[in-house]
């Protein structure tokens, strides 16, 4: 048995999915942060338990032919970056296992059906500098200096950024001006544990098509002093759009509070995905790698296989992003988001690209859908998109997709294992089979994978009668 600071040679022949090495010494396994499979290290212990262990690397004995050295000098201290050690095929090879070993182990699908099913993941040409946007928390140094960058792993301490190799060019230099402007003025950043101070976070982002960049601070509180100062700075940056502040007085983790007060600008920039623009709030969801947001929306119109005459359902549609490149596709498309602000933008989204055929609801999915379709039985869905955040779908939402029986659901994910688990909700009783799965890097040097899936009607449904009642959906033979 293993105990702490026991100083062993370890060998690396698995990772986590959060990126841990998993090594083991007589059987007893070891969690080892920065070590990659196929690397040999003196590893120490840092903690033991009965079943399993945590260690830290002291030094490479051996390193795994996969290893390369990280491109950004706070790879190991900083939480952003996970596999910056793992060569980028090594990171796909990665992220398509970890995709597999949901789908069997919380699916319950065959492992030779995901392997027959799936297609090769989809990566990057150049896996860098690919962010459209960032979220910086402000913090205080050793020192009691007011910095900012992102936290490390595992923590809130915050690990100071200087040029992220994720983000775009240019990030940098504005989170620079922000804090010249609040160091010279005093600005305080927030306390969690107190929950004083003014300064919560920096988010920033630029649209890679047009260029426009977009600032939004943060604040415990409704005022920046010298606010002008800030907007003048700011706007020496060549595409500067809009400045603004968001009001977040609340003990909580939530980044963004629901107040957007205007600095500078009309309070949106414009992206643009293939053909089509997309006005962006700064409360608004949006994919923050554009070169593989279009590959995502295309494989996940592929899936869709419109003809022009069906009734679509975007849920989770955020700004109406997928909804609009359905609606070329489509008769119908109806999306439905809980973010007020993102379906505004939706809306605006369809006017400015001239989309008439596509309609936003403002509310839970879980909600809308089941009381719409309930209601309106003659509108019934012919394709479903499904686009949830990490926490995945509420079962009464799956309840009520089994019930209305579209011909194809078309689940894009953020997360396997959830992924995973509300496929199994679906198929496990004959009413649906997964016909297609494909993996999307959008988020290269982290172990973040997108998925997008296929599911289609299995032909039993043609034989079952769904009775739609007040509590819940019921079924039964015909």
């Amino acid at each position: 048995m293993l105990t702490k600071n026991t100083k062993i040679e370890l060998t690396i022949t698995d990772m986590t999915e959060n990126g841990e090495g998993i090594g083991r010494a007589d059987g007893y396994p070891l969690f080892v942060k920065d070590a990659v499979i196929g690397d040999t290290a003196e590893v120490t212990v840092t903690k033991a338990g009965k079943s399993y262990g945590f260690g830290r690397i002291m030094r490479i004995l051996s390193p795994s032919p996969d290893r390369i050295p990280p491109r950004c000098p706070l790879a190991a201290p900083c939480g952003g970056c996970q596999l910056q050690a793992l060569s980028y095929p090594a990171q796909l090879a990665f992220k398509e296992n970890t995709v597999r070993q949901h789908l069997i182990r919380l699916g319950g699908f065959a492992a030779e059906t995901i392997d027959a099913l799936t297609e090769p993941i989809l990566g990057m040409e150049e896996p860098w500098h690919y962010r459209n946007k960032a979220q910086i928390p402000f913090g205080t140094d050793k020192d009691g200096r007011l910095t900012a960058g992102y936290y490390a792993a595992r923590s809130h301490r915050i690990v100071p950024m200087t040029d992220c190799a994720l983000n775009r060019p240019g990030f940098d230099g504005v989170l620079a001006r922000v804090l010249d402007f609040a160091r010279r003025h005093s600005l305080s950043a927030y306390d969690e544990e107190s929950g004083k101070g003014l300064l919560r976070h920096l988010l920033i982002r630029q649209a890679a098509g047009s260029g426009e960049w977009m600032v939004c601070l943060i604040l415990n509180g409704r005022k920046l002093p010298h606010a002008d100062e800030l907007i003048a700075s700011l706007r020496e940056i060549p595409g500067m759009t809009d400045i603004s502040l968001s009001v977040n007085t609340a003990r909580t983790n939530v980044i963004l509070g629901s107040e957007i007060l205007p600095l500078f600008g009309p309070g949106y920039i414009t992206e643009q995905i293939g053909d089509l623009k997309f006005r962006l709030s700064p409360l608004a969801f949006f994919q923050v790698n554009p070169l593989q947001t279009e590959r995502l929306y295309a494989k996940a119109l592929e899936y869709a296989s419109l003809t022009g005459r069906e009734n679509v359902w975007d849920l989770y549609c955020g700004t109406g992003t997928i909804s609009l490149f359905l609606a070329r596709q489509a008769a119908r498309v109806k999306g439905v988001e809980i973010i007020a602000p993102a379906i505004d933008n939706a809306r605006a989204n369809a006017v400015l690209n001239r989309i008439e055929n596509a309609e936003f609801f403002v509310g839970k999915s879980e909600e809308i859908f089941p009381d719409y379709c309930r209601k309106h039985p003659e509108e019934a869905p012919d394709v479903v998109v499904l686009d949830p955040p990490r926490k995945g779908c509420e079962p009464v939402l799956l309840d009520a997709l089994l019930a209305c029986r579209p011909q194809r659901i078309v689940y894009v994910s953020c997360n396997s294992a959830t992924l995973a688990r509300d496929l199994k909700h679906l198929c496990e009783d004959g009413a649906y089979r997964l016909e297609r799965v494909c993996p999307v890097d959008m988020f290269p040097q982290t172990v973040s994978c997108e998925t997008v899936v296929l599911l289609r009607r299995k032909n039993i449904c043609d034989h079952l009668e769904y009775v739609w009642t007040d509590e819940e959906f019921g079924k039964k033979e015909m």
